[in-house]
Parts: structure tokens; sequence; C-alpha cells
């Protein structure tokens, strides 16, 4: 078009168009996504955190089209979670990089309890867990290896001195095609005994199924573990570790 109608009319088109392309390819360049969940019971690695009651979630994620990606989850927890503390804030920052048929995904995540250190003054809740996994198709399902470490912390105690926890999961998921149907499989083991796992070392599992039509996604999840019956209780005396089935319904945006 410039060619055709002469330079000066091909270098107004060329400035007035500036702006738009430089738009365009900073949208493509950040990418913004969230999701608001409601779940009938929060389990964290097998271990129910709201007392086997609701919890409301919700997160944000700002990728760019380097790899790197920071995110802010949030979810309501019971008082036991944190001296008392009645939220859960996830700060994660993190670089995801497609590897052939290959996906891995690397970073650290802070989890930060507010108000707990107010409740108790000198209380500690907070803590730092490094995170790395790898993702592969495996025929029609996607199979996914992940290891989280959380370096030595106060936060992780069981009553004295600093502890470290380490944690592994192996997982598939899929889809059945034009359906909205979607399904998933589990099973984690924690390696290390803290306060974040309970005190003991133990393994978790799960099945669910997710039904997603628009930006809605509802599921149900089946979680247990390898805690014997009454392991882990809560101050309300309900057995947090033990089998359950729990729905969920979330908006992505």
């Amino acid at each position: 078009m410039r060619t055709s109608f002469g330079p000066l009319l091909g270098l107004a088109l060329a400035l007035s168009a500036t702006p738009a392309f430089a738009q365009e390819a900073e949208s493509k360049a950040i990418t913004v996504s969230g999701s608001a969940t409601l779940v009938s019971d929060y389990r964290f690695r097998g271990i129910s955190q709201t007392d086997k009651d609701f919890a409301v979630q919700a997160g944000l994620t700002v990728s760019h089209e380097s790899g790197l990606y920071a995110s802010v989850w949030g979810s309501s927890v019971d008082d036991y979670i944190a001296a008392g503390s009645d939220q859960e804030l996830d700060l994660i920052i993190g670089y995801k990089k497609t590897l052939g048929a290959a996906t891995v995904d690397v970073g650290a995540l802070y989890y930060y309890y507010p108000g707990a250190e107010k409740l108790i003054p000198g209380y500690n809740s907070d803590f730092l867990e490094l995170y790395g996994n790898v993702s592969a198709p495996v025929g029609p399902v996607t199979a996914k290896a992940a290891v989280m470490y959380a370096p030595k912390s106060a936060a992780l105690s069981l009553g004295g001195g600093k502890l470290d926890n380490l944690y592994g999961n192996f997982s598939l998921s899929g889809s059945i095609p034009d359906t909205g149907i979607g399904f998933s499989a589990g099973i984690g083991r924690t390696f290390t005994k803290s306060f974040l796992s309970g005190g003991k070392k133990y393994t978790d599992w799960s099945l669910g199924m997710t039904y997603t039509t628009g930006p809605v996604t509802l599921g149900v999840t089946y979680v247990d573990t390898s805690y014997a019956k009454n392991a882990v209780v809560s101050l309300t005396g309900k057995d947090i570790a033990k089998a359950g089935v729990f729905g969920s319904i979330g908006v992505a945006f």
C-alpha cells in the first residue's frame, strides 16, 4: 500500500499504525489470567485445611512469553493451620519452558498466613517452598512428575528447632474430546516429618473428574491418605486426614 500511494502517505500510515502494532505485540507478550473457586473442603496433600468445611479460593497469574510468570493465590483456612490465621496467601514466581514434547516448570512459592504473628507474638507461620515438575503427553493422557522442597524453617517445627519438608507427586490427567469432561489421578509421598506433614511421613492419593462449560468448571474429587484413623485430628475432633469426597465450582477469566 505504501508503494502504491507514495512515500509520504506510506510514512503517515506507518506512523499511525505503530501504536496499534505495539499494543498488539504487548498483549501477546504478557498474558493475565485468573480464577475464583468455591470448594466444599480444601485438601492440601490429602489433609483438610478447613476442618472439612467450605473454602473460598481465588488466584491471579501474569505470564510472559519468555516463560516467566508470577502468581498470587489465596484460600480461607481453619485456625489450626497457622496460630489462628484464617487466610492462606501463596506468592509464586516461576519459569516454564517447553522442550520437545515435555514441559518443564520450576519456581518458588512463599506461604503467607496474614495475622498469625499478631495473634501469637513472635510466632512464625510463613515458609518458602521450591518446586520443579516435568509433564509430557503419554498416549491420550498427560503424565506429570513433581518435587517440592521446603528448606528448614521454624514454621515447620514440631516444637523445637527448624525442620524441612520434601514431597513428591506423580499424576495423570486427560479429557474426553468435545464433551467438556476431564479426569485426573495422582499419588504423592511426604518423605520427611514436619508440621506441614502432620508430624509423620505419609502417602496421599486422589481421583477427580471435572465438567467445563464456558468459563465455569464443576468438579468432584476423592482423596485419601495412609494415615491411620484419628491420627491427625483438628481442634474440633475431626479426622482431617480421613478419606473423603469434596466438590468444587469455579470460574476462569
